[in-house]
């Protein structure tokens, strides 16, 4: 990368780290600033700094979330071997602690900005691998801008700095495709070993990432199993480590009846087939509803399958990097979407809508950038109504008491057309 390169990606960082650090403060619900789950995460991250445990015992006792919180918290979990456990991964409380010893949770706002701000710089980067400048680095920032990026930027959920890692582990991969370098492979296999410490959900398109990675690291020799290594043993260090705090290979074992994904058996999993659908449009939950800028992804894999039926890499030299470019970043934001629509156990509340996506929106992002070039009319206004959208409820939450994020109320935009969506959650 030269420094031409450097100064622009800095340069797209820095600007979209300003729009997004304007997202902190803003109500999760009418009179507060947190949501009562980013309370139970920052309580967990007070232990850490104050006491360097996950034991929440005294901050229980001492009532310690009234520095952050003005509503009641009780425990998610009893206690476990003397321990009082919330049932959330570890990696993201670390993650946050320094930032929250700093400055509070303002600071650690502004830090989940800049690593959300990084991730659409990710975008970016992926998305020259489908179609140049401009269309590339607008849409990185029309996705960055949309409201389901913008409110996950500084929400206190590991959403953010996931989709940061997911977008940094697919940009490694590719790299590891072109060139077989060692250090884009550990670095890639590092951080899809990470993913899963930050949410178990996490793990699905990291497996995504994996499997290209195994792949295409194959003429590397002896490199290519120390990377795979890594992700390996950081398997069995998350099974046996939330084992030993949690009771189980997931941190929700500590709950008294574990969560797992809400259904019981095939049949209850399967009949959740509709929120496939849903993850998209759905009244409250879906994304196109505040980003329809990404329906432009669906165009994208559009083009991948016919490039390919077509046989078009025989004719354009490149294209058969675009299209495989195109599939992989598929491969992982479809993998997002089935965890999401038969693993979670609800959609939306009492989160703002798109959550369940926000891990893998750069990456949709990236693929959006190839429908913006060829449909780039219909590009524009899907760019428009989603920007609009977004300054919409901002200036909303701003200047409305009884307007809040979790989930999303208040005056709305569309004047009541969204009332015409079904809901399939």
């Amino acid at each position: 990368m030269n420094i031409v390169s450097v100064r622009r990606a800095f340069l797209l960082w820095l600007a979209l780290f300003a729009v997004s650090a304007t997202t902190a403060g803003l109500p999760a619900t009418p009179g507060s600033d947190l949501s009562e789950p980013e309370a139970h995460i920052l309580l967990v991250t007070e232990s850490i700094v104050s006491d360097a445990d996950l034991d929440l015992r005294d901050e229980y006792g001492a009532r310690s979330w009234r520095g952050f919180y003005d509503g009641e918290l009780v425990p998610l979990a009893g206690p476990r071997d003397g321990r009082l456990l919330e049932p959330a991964g570890i990696a993201f409380p670390l993650l946050i602690a320094p930032a929250y010893a700093l400055g509070g949770a303002l600071a650690v706002q502004l830090f989940l900005a800049a690593l959300a701000a990084l991730g659409f710089v990710l975008a970016a980067a992926l998305a020259r691998r489908l179609v140049p400048d401009p269309w590339a680095t607008g849409a990185a920032i029309v996705g960055a801008l949309g409201a389901p990026a913008l409110i996950a930027a500084t929400m206190l959920s590991p959403e953010a700095p996931a989709a940061t890692m997911v977008a940094g582990a697919a940009v490694l991969a590719l790299r590891v495709r072109d060139s077989q370098r060692t250090a884009a492979a550990f670095g890639g296999a590092t951080l899809v070993a990470l993913l899963p410490w930050m949410g178990v959900r996490f793990g699905v398109p990291a497996a995504v990432i994996a499997f290209a990675l195994a792949r295409w690291m194959r003429r590397q020799g002896p490199s290519r199993f120390a990377a795979l290594e890594v992700m390996l043993l950081s398997a069995v260090v998350y099974v046996t480590v939330n084992e030993r705090l949690f009771g189980g290979p997931t941190p929700d074992a500590v709950l008294a009846a574990p969560g797992g994904s809400g259904a019981d058996g095939v049949i209850d999993h399967l009949a959740r087939a509709p929120r496939l659908l849903g993850l998209w449009i759905d009244r409250d939950a879906g994304l196109l509803r505040w980003a329809p800028f990404f329906a432009l992804a669906f165009v994208a894999l559009g083009l991948a399958w016919r490039s390919h039926r077509e046989r078009l890499s025989l004719a354009l030299p490149g294209q058969r990097d675009v299209e495989l470019s195109a599939t992989f970043l598929g491969a992982v934001c479809a993998a997002a979407v089935l965890a999401a629509a038969f693993g979670a156990p609800v959609l939306g509340a009492p989160w703002f809508a798109g959550r369940e996506l926000v891990a893998v929106l750069p990456c949709a992002a990236a693929l959006s950038a190839w429908g913006l070039r060829r449909r780039p009319r219909t590009g524009a206004a899907l760019a428009l109504l989603t920007v609009v959208a977004s300054l919409w409820l901002a200036l909303a939450l701003r200047v409305d008491d009884d307007a809040g994020l979790a989930p999303a109320r208040g005056p709305l935009p569309w004047l009541g057309a969204e009332d015409a969506l079904p809901r399939l959650r």
